[in-house]
């Protein structure tokens, strides 16, 4: 694992340094590789321009760690404003694939902290509501859903969640995140209950009783966890830039016999766009992960933090801009 991982997450929890990047006057501007826009309004046409591409998209509105009920209102009005403009966006692109027994080309991910989770004893509670009023606009519109990983305190409360709201929307998903040594009963468990499940590695600072912290550690996880999704009755989305995990999801789909509407590949807006298209080109089923919102500091700390050489890119642009 690099050595600058637990520095940067460590970043992503200053707020002293929160204030500084985001007040920087440059920073919105190179921020925008990785953000599609603050506003519903800017993040259309990125949209469009993906589905139109043949990629498909999961749109996060950034935020978390919701602690005032006034907020957690606005996401779920937020989110369902949104639901409505991708159905539209993708039902103009008409980019569903044909054979797409599985797939729906637009969704939505959400964190059940920004729903209000954190809000006092009633807080998980509130959560499930507004994550069962988002789901029921998704169901209307054909639009999927997936719940995002956050650290490990609150992975029990968001698997239970989605386990729960699976029996209205069995299409609803869950991320896991494969350096949790708990992850590999989880995805057991995923596997055979035939969930859609977002396999990532994960992004969080999390201690060494919870979780592997060498690279070599974590990539073995994830290929177990990987595998082991492949071979159940789920549907695996492999979120993932790393090209030995890209070709060993390949080999696994051939061996499970798995067809194009039966897996799909995950990856970030702004992180290797050539190999998104270049899947896409092959007949693969290729997602990319879209947020947008005014709240990019946490989001755009853990993306440097998971691949160190963004950080080289952003300070260089901001060198050049300043």
């Amino acid at each position: 694992m690099s050595v600058l991982r637990p520095v940067i997450l460590a970043a992503s929890g200053s707020s002293r340094l929160q204030r500084a990047v985001t007040g920087f006057p440059v920073s919105a501007a190179v921020v925008r590789r990785f953000v599609a826009g603050e506003t519903r309004a800017e993040l259309e046409p990125v949209v469009r321009e993906l589905l139109a591409d043949g990629r498909m998209v999961s749109v996060d509105f950034l935020g978390e760690n919701t602690t005032d009920h006034r907020i957690a209102e606005e996401t779920v009005a937020e989110y369902l404003d949104l639901i409505d403009l991708l159905a539209d966006v993708w039902r103009a692109v008409s980019a569903a694939p044909a054979d797409a027994r599985w797939v729906r080309p637009a969704e939505v991910s959400v964190k059940l902290s920004a729903l209000g989770q954190a809000l006092g004893p009633d807080g998980p509670g509130i959560a499930v509501e507004n994550l069962r009023t988002i789901c029921r606009r998704a169901a209307e519109r054909g639009v999927w859903v997936t719940v995002d990983a956050e650290d490990h305190t609150t992975t029990t409360a968001t698997l239970g969640t989605v386990h729960l709201l699976r029996s209205e929307f069995p299409w609803l998903a869950v991320a896991i995140q494969a350096y949790l040594y708990r992850s590999a009963e989880d995805c057991a468990a995923a596997a055979a209950s035939g969930a859609r499940i977002r396999l990532c590695k994960g992004a969080y600072r999390e201690p060494a009783a919870v979780a592997h912290h060498r690279t070599a550690d974590v990539d073995a996880a994830y290929r177990d966890c990987l595998a082991t999704l492949m071979r159940g009755s789920g549907y695996p989305m492999v979120a993932t830039h790393d090209p030995a995990m890209i070709e060993r999801t390949a080999l696994l789909a051939r061996e499970c016999d798995r067809a194009r509407g039966d897996l799909e590949y995950q990856m970030l807006f702004g992180v290797r766009p050539d190999e998104q298209r270049r899947l896409v080109a092959q007949g693969r089923a290729v997602r990319v992960y879209v947020p947008y919102g005014r709240q990019w500091y946490g989001y755009l700390t853990r993306r440097l933090a998971e691949r160190p050489a963004n950080l080289m890119f952003f300070g260089r642009a901001l060198l050049s801009r300043s």
